[in-house]
């Protein structure tokens, strides 16, 4: 079947620089929809712009009953290097918010938690939440917020040249937003990759379980596709609450509060930071990362 592709524009979000859509749309089986982070020329950065049109496609997806599974996946050599914060217009957080917290333009601390808040924590709890079936097709960098695209999703399938890192230890802080680094990598690999700010390959993300497979580049595609389609084989029902008690057993251990913590301990240390340096993150480690990405990183 010819995949059928369609923008997010008919959600009046998508474009990227008023060219072409930060996010496509495709549905290449009835019960499967993809969707495609569509920013190649910046490493699909992510500006607020474009998280909006990635949370309009997956509301398509999961308003679309005959949808079981939907896979994120990215175009371009790397899945995403993160923040896109030269691109963050408060313009989008105000036409598009889905929470009720809205002091985005006021000063300090207040504004500053307001956004982040909104545009990263709140997105990404509420898909994790989705009531359906989200695989990531990962390959090449993740850096950073690009780990909270992939941690909420249920499954993960990785190129074999994928690696996957955190070095927001280097601007003062504790890890990106959604800090989900104890629950998908176990407390110590969790440790090693905050306190080295080293990136991880895909084979150690596999064998922490962070990973569920490791496939050929030129394959990735179509064993993502694969495994979509066997999951899509079971009933809805059986899928949705599967997921449900795997999720709830999650949170019974404290997964939700510790998520909290964690938010509440990085806007600590940007108000920290703000007081040391007149800035939310530490300016001296733009030379660490600088250092880091010339690195290996680590096999084992």
């Amino acid at each position: 079947m010819k995949d059928k592709q369609t923008r997010t524009d008919d959600h009046k979000l998508g474009a990227d620089d008023n060219s072409a859509p930060s996010v496509l749309y495709e549905q290449p089986h009835p019960q499967i929809a993809r969707i495609v982070l569509n920013r190649p020329g910046r490493a699909n950065a992510q500006s607020y712009e474009m998280l909006y049109a990635l949370n309009a496609a997956f509301d398509r997806a999961a308003a679309d009953e005959a949808v079981k599974v939907i896979v994120l996946a990215a175009n371009g050599k790397h899945f995403s290097s993160g923040h896109d914060l030269q691109d963050a217009s408060l313009e989008q957080l105000d036409n598009h918010a889905i929470s009720t917290s809205r002091d985005f333009h006021s000063p300090g601390a207040q504004g500053r938690w307001a956004i982040e808040e909104e545009v990263y924590f709140g997105l990404c709890w509420r898909w994790r939440n989705l009531p359906k079936i989200t695989i990531a097709e990962v390959q090449g960098k993740v850096i950073a917020g690009g780990l909270m695209l992939i941690w909420p999703c249920d499954l993960v399938v990785a190129a074999d040249d994928a690696t996957f890192a955190d070095p927001v230890v280097a601007f003062g802080a504790n890890g990106v937003e959604y800090f989900g680094h104890p629950w998908e990598l176990g407390p110590r690999k969790a440790k090693e990759m905050l306190f080295t700010g080293r990136a991880i390959t895909a084979k150690v993300a596999r064998d922490v379980g962070m990973v569920n497979r490791v496939v050929p580049p030129a394959l990735l595609a179509e064993e993502t596709m694969s495994l979509a389609l066997e999951i899509a084989d079971q009933p809805m029902m059986g899928l949705k609450t599967a997921k449900e008690s795997v999720n709830q057993m999650q949170n019974e251990q404290g997964f939700y509060n510790a998520l909290r913590s964690a938010m509440s301990l990085q806007q600590l240390a940007h108000a920290h930071n703000e007081i040391m340096h007149g800035s939310p993150v530490d300016p001296a480690g733009v030379s660490i990362i600088q250092k880091l990405a010339r690195k290996a990183p680590l096999d084992q």
